[in-house]
C-alpha cells in the first residue's frame, strides 16, 4: 500500500490549496502529487499544492514551494503565504507573529494578526516587496503583436493586467487560456481582467498552470499596481475578486506592495501518494 499523506486544505479568498508539511511528510514528486490531488472528482481537488519547509538559517523561519494543478512549479502566491501564516501558528509551529517565508520569488515577511487568548489569525498581512514593470526574462514587449492593450507587473511572477469597461462580458476562460501563451511571455503569464468601480477594482483571474481561480494574491497586487501606474486609482486599493476582498497597499515610502486578507482551514485529511510506473 502506498505512504498515506496528511494535509490541510486552505483557502484564501477562494483560491484554495493543499498544504503539507514536509518536515514530517516528505514528498519526492511534488509535480505528480499536485496533477493528482488537484483533480475534483478523483482527487482533494484545488488550485495546486504547498509544501512547508523549515528554514535552515536563523533568518528564515518557513520555506515554501508551490505547485500549480498541471504540476508547473509557481513562483509566488500571496494567497498561500497568508494561508502558511494561519497555518503555522495556529498549529503550534510557532509563536511569532512576524514570520520570515522564504519563497522561489525571494523572502517574504508575514505579519499576522491575531486573537492571542483563542491562539487564532485574523488576518494576515504580507509584504511581496516591490513590483517590477519591467522584466526582459518574463515580458517580450517585441512580440506585442495581437496582444491587447495592457500593463505588464512582475510580483515575483508574471501578471498582464487588462482593464475593461464591463467585466461581465469578458469570455475569461477563452481570452486568457490564449494570452498565457503569447509570444511575449517566454514562461507563460498570469492574465487579469479588471474593471474600475466605485466599491472598488473587480478583477478576475486567469493562472498560469491553473486556470480561472476564484481569487489570486499576487494577481491583486499587480492589478492594484497597474490601476495605480495608469492613474485610475491612488496607492491604497480594494480588489474585488470572485472569491472575496483584499486590501493592498503600494507603500510610496519603501516602495513594497502589501497584502492584507484572511485565510481559512477547510479541511484535513490522509491520502496516498500517487503511484508511479
Amino acid at each position: 500500500m502506498s505512504d498515506k499523506i496528511h494535509f490541510m486544505k486552505m483557502h484564501g479568498v477562494g483560491n484554495d490549496y493543499i498544504f503539507v508539511d514536509t518536515a514530517l511528510y516528505p514528498i519526492a514528486d511534488p509535480q505528480s502529487a499536485s496533477i493528482a490531488w488537484s483533480k475534483p472528482h478523483t482527487g482533494i481537488g484545488s488550485d495546486g499544492l504547498v509544501l512547508i519547509g523549515r528554514g535552515e538559517t536563523p533568518d528564515v523561519d518557513f520555506t515554501m514551494r508551490i505547485f500549480n494543478a498541471d504540476g508547473s512549479e509557481g513562483l509566488m502566491c500571496g494567497n498561500a503565504t497568508r494561508c502558511i501564516g494561519k497555518y503555522v501558528y495556529e498549529k503550534g509551529l510557532t509563536d511569532k507573529t512576524c514570520i520570515r517565508l522564504l519563497t522561489a520569488s525571494g523572502m517574504r515577511i508575514l505579519n499576522l494578526k491575531v486573537d492571542e487568548g483563542q491562539r487564532k489569525v485574523k488576518s494576515v498581512t504580507v509584504d511581496m516587496d516591490a513590483p517590477t514593470l519591467e522584466n526582459t526574462s518574463l515580458f517580450k514587449p517585441e512580440n506585442k503583436e495581437s496582444l491587447p492593450e495592457g500593463v505588464f507587473v512582475s510580483m515575483g511572477n508574471p501578471h498582464y493586467v487588462i482593464f475593461v469597461d464591463d467585466l461581465d462580458k469578458v469570455d475569461v476562460a477563452a481570452s486568457g487560456s490564449r494570452l498565457e501563451h503569447h509570444p511575449c511571455f517566454p514562461e507563460r503569464c498570469n492574465i487579469e481582467f479588471a474593471q474600475v468601480t466605485p466599491d472598488g477594482i473587480r478583477m478576475r483571474v486567469w493562472e498560469r498552470g491553473s486556470g480561472i481561480t476564484m481569487a489570486c494574491g499576487t494577481g491583486a497586487c499587480a492589478t492594484a499596481v497597474a490601476a495605480a501606474v495608469t492613474g485610475q486609482c491612488d496607492r491604497m486599493s480594494r480588489i474585488i475578486m470572485d472569491g472575496g476582498t483584499l486590501e493592498i497597499e503600494w507603500s510610496a515610502k519603501d516602495g513594497h506592495v502589501y497584502l492584507s486578507g484572511p485565510a481559512s482551514f477547510v479541511y484535513e485529511g490522509d491520502i496516498e501518494l500517487p503511484e508511479t510506473d
